[in-house]
């Protein structure tokens, strides 16, 4: 081996580490490299409308978390008595709307394409729990509209968990552990679970249409001008 850690043979050795920060530094740089996590340029395909609803729920998300954070430093009960509490609320509830809207039109996208090829089962397993986790998130935050209708539906969710035996943990009545709940577990989860989705997609790339043959994963840069301008694909 000569001096730069060259083999001899043209290949560059890879690096050894001896700590765990240099072993966790290099297995994350070894499936995520830079131009990998962050990339400047995406597969022809995904000039679809169908690959818009993904990023169109993040962007949602996005809203949501800002617009919690605003009502949650304010109080349960700001909204009922402030116009711009009111706002929030209202623009926090409609962000909710088309958070859901855009998962559910992501979801069934990737589920005629099927989305779980090419080794992207964990991706598509984490999508479907980052969507059960929002639901259980989507009913914390009616039960704390604190009115008739979030009231009624408490006590009727509450004999069904106490059904099943869980009341006693998880007490849809009590207005303070729901709050937590709300604005605390559930956002932290389904955070997570959508980073770590994101992070999957870039690790296994967007996964290509049905029809797709392997030469379709062109750059969009290296598409020919009269091509982009015609609407044609080389």
């Amino acid at each position: 081996m000569t001096a730069d850690g060259d083999s001899g043979t043209g290949v560059e050795a890879e690096p050894r580490f001896s700590t765990w920060t240099g072993k966790a530094r290099g297995w994350i740089l070894h499936r995520l490299p830079p131009d990998k996590l962050l990339p400047e340029d995406q597969p022809s395909y995904v000039a679809s409308w169908i690959y818009v609803f993904g990023m169109g729920a993040i962007a949602a998300l996005v809203y949501i978390i800002v617009s919690g954070c605003v009502l949650a430093l304010n109080g349960p009960a700001w909204y009922h008595v402030s116009g711009f509490g009111h706002f929030i609320n209202s623009t926090h509830l409609w962000s909710v709307e088309l958070f859901f809207m855009f998962m559910v039109i992501h979801l069934w996208g990737k589920y005629w394409m099927a989305a779980w090829r090419g080794g992207r089962v964990l991706t598509w397993i984490t999508g479907m729990i980052a969507f059960v986790v929002s639901i259980v998130t989507a009913f914390t935050g009616y039960l704390l509209q604190t009115n008739f209708d979030s009231q009624w539906i408490a006590f009727q969710a509450k004999d069904a968990l106490n059904a099943v035996g869980v009341g006693a943990w998880f007490n849809v009545a009590n207005l303070g552990q729901i709050l937590m709940w709300h604005i605390t577990l559930l956002p932290l989860a389904v955070a997570g679970v959508v980073a770590l989705h994101v992070v999957l997609v870039r690790m296994h790339g967007v996964v290509p249409p049905l029809g797709a043959a392997a030469t379709d994963a062109q750059l969009q840069q290296d598409l020919p001008e009269t091509s982009a301008v015609e609407g044609k694909h080389p």
